[in-house]
């Protein structure tokens, strides 16, 4: 039987928290993958890439898997209740409820992760708490049917854990092979434990506006999502 996974476009997503798990599951046995927006027009990414949804909200098939990927166009995503509606309706008939760094925001935002453990990027992993999650800083996080990512790089270590669940650790193993997924980074500074304080202050104030529109939205979007809960 076919397998869908879908995954959730938008302007100024970051692209490889998409296309990196992408590549891995749209090639897992019987898997069929959709690229999802509200409409068929190109999504631009932020690398100057645009990437081309193959169905709509309006037409998408119930999905076995749903994956939200993050990026700064994710912010405008927490209050737009026609995605937030889509994600809610998609995830009751889904074996799998999924997200790549802060991606898993947009699913608190549809209050989808109360009471979960949730993966995000380090820089924006606490405003889980506002939605009723619990953040974990690991590179993937499993509770029950949701399945996270933390940051951009982690959407491989994302799609092989998700593969293992579905069709088995073999399979995930042989695909592993396939694409040589072996990395050796050059550095060892991809956490802030691992960077030190000087190189996290730095990249926090690179990202200033950001953090203030994330908080902004946040807020926001939590206050919504008590609303709807009470």
């Amino acid at each position: 039987m076919t397998f869908h996974v879908g995954f959730l476009l938008y302007p100024n997503l970051t692209q490889l928290d998409l296309t990196g798990p992408a590549q891995f599951l749209a090639r897992a046995p019987g898997a069929k993958a959709h690229y999802i927006w509200k409409t068929l027009a190109p999504v631009p990414s932020d690398a100057d890439l645009a990437l081309m949804p193959t169905t709509t909200f309006k037409d998408c098939p119930q999905l076995d898997l749903i994956c939200v990927p993050g990026g700064a166009g994710q912010v405008a995503l927490m209050t737009d209740e026609e995605t937030l509606g889509f994600l809610r309706k998609q995830a009751a008939g889904a074996k799998y409820v999924t997200s790549v760094c802060t991606g898993s925001l947009v699913l608190g935002a549809a209050g989808l992760l109360k009471g979960y453990k949730s993966a995000c990027h380090w820089m924006w992993r606490d405003y889980l708490t506002a939605f009723g999650a619990i953040p974990v800083n690991a590179r993937v996080v499993k509770d029950r049917n949701r399945i996270s990512g933390g940051g951009v790089t982690a959407g491989i270590d994302f799609a092989l854990t998700v593969i293992a669940e579905e069709w088995g650790e073999d399979v995930a193993k042989q695909m592993q092979l396939g694409f040589e997924y072996n990395p050796q980074p050059p550095f060892d500074c991809g956490s802030p434990e691992k960077a030190g304080p000087e190189r996290v202050a730095f990249a926090k104030k690179q990202l200033e506006g950001l953090l203030t529109q994330r908080e902004i939205a946040v807020a926001e979007a939590a206050a919504r999502v008590r609303e709807g809960a009470s």
